[in-house]
């Protein structure tokens, strides 16, 4: 019983240290940005993405090496999962509605959902090899090239606009302090969230929860908790492309890194219930963030959130009651 006191109570400071650490890194995040002249889809598909993904790449990684390869590809399919329909639906209901620029969201959701369609072909063939971790951690470095390219060229753009107009660019000078804080505020995100899942994961196990369910929900949820805070608080800031590109960067990213790194170091085998429920499904709610922004006029308004919502909650029902 004491242990269970003590694993609630750490669960409910770590959660705090996550909300303030998130909010502390978007703000510094952004004003970093801004200094160097980079967009705010650009910064969410790649800094905040990476950094609230280190939680999930770290537990797939960890519970690869140690043998719990359900926890680790369940953990990333169930984040990924929980990133749309989860997250961008509770930012979407709670802030009214989340914008979303065409290009950026064409560019990253494509991303998004061709690497969810490369994983499930991979998962046919059994165990994801060494030689589908190259192909996916290839593909996240062009994927990174292309984002770079694209940010140079709108520079070198904004650059001659400036010239024309017979300005000169203004130089902003990147603020240390800013920088010093961003870092803080992600290492609050790492260690508060490692606190939080092993607080989360401990308590699953007391209650016997199976372990590729801890994966899909515990874990997934648990990991998640930094997109989550990080995508609330920039849709609350209205800093919608922020919100967008942190959580589609961030599914790219667990997919192609969480599963590809820990895949070179050795093969994860891959559950049959995986392949013909939870990674369509996965595939089924990335496509349907887009027919809801499309339908919304390039917005995720606070219906499509609540769909996003009710599509979730379906989801889980059907995977622990129905099919577990």
């Amino acid at each position: 019983m004491i242990q269970i006191f003590l694993l609630v109570g750490a669960l409910a400071v770590s959660l705090i240290l996550v909300i303030k650490s998130a909010d502390v890194f978007v703000d510094n995040l952004i004003e970093i940005g801004s200094a160097l002249g980079i967009s705010q889809i650009i910064l969410g598909v790649t800094a905040s993405a990476m950094g609230t993904s280190l939680p999930e790449f770290g537990s797939a990684l960890i519970a690869s090496l140690s043998g719990s390869v359900d926890i680790g590809v369940g953990t990333v399919i169930g984040s990924n999962i929980w990133n749309i329909a989860g997250i961008l639906g509770i930012s979407a209901t709670v802030a009214g509605g989340i914008g979303a620029s065409k290009e950026g969201l064409n560019r990253d959701w494509l991303m998004t959902l061709a690497t969810g369609l490369i994983l499930l072909f991979f998962m046919f063939f059994g165990d994801i090899n060494w030689v589908a971790a190259l192909v996916m951690v290839s593909l996240y470095g062009v994927y990174l090239w292309l984002l770079i390219k694209s940010q140079r060229s709108k520079s070198i753009l904004r650059e001659q606009k400036y010239y024309q107009n017979n300005h000169k660019p203004e130089k902003k000078v990147l603020d240390k302090k800013k920088l010093g804080f961003a870092l803080l505020g992600l290492l609050g995100l790492i260690v508060g969230c490692r606190i939080l899942v092993y607080s989360g994961v401990e308590l699953a196990r007391i209650a016997g929860i199976p372990e590729m369910i801890m994966g899909l929900f515990t874990l997934a949820i648990g990991t998640s908790i930094p997109e989550l805070v990080v995508t609330l608080s920039s849709a609350m800031k209205g800093l919608h492309d922020l919100s967008i590109g942190t959580v589609l960067g961030s599914n790219t990213f667990n997919i192609l890194i969480g599963i590809g790194i820990p895949a070179l170091i050795l093969g994860v085998p891959v559950e049959r219930l995986s392949i013909v429920f939870d990674a369509p499904v996965m595939i089924l709610v990335t496509v349907l963030l887009m027919v809801l922004i499309r339908t919304g006029k390039m917005k995720l308004n606070r219906s499509g959130g609540i769909i996003l919502i009710g599509t979730y909650l379906s989801y889980a029902i059907i995977r622990i009651f129905i099919l577990s």
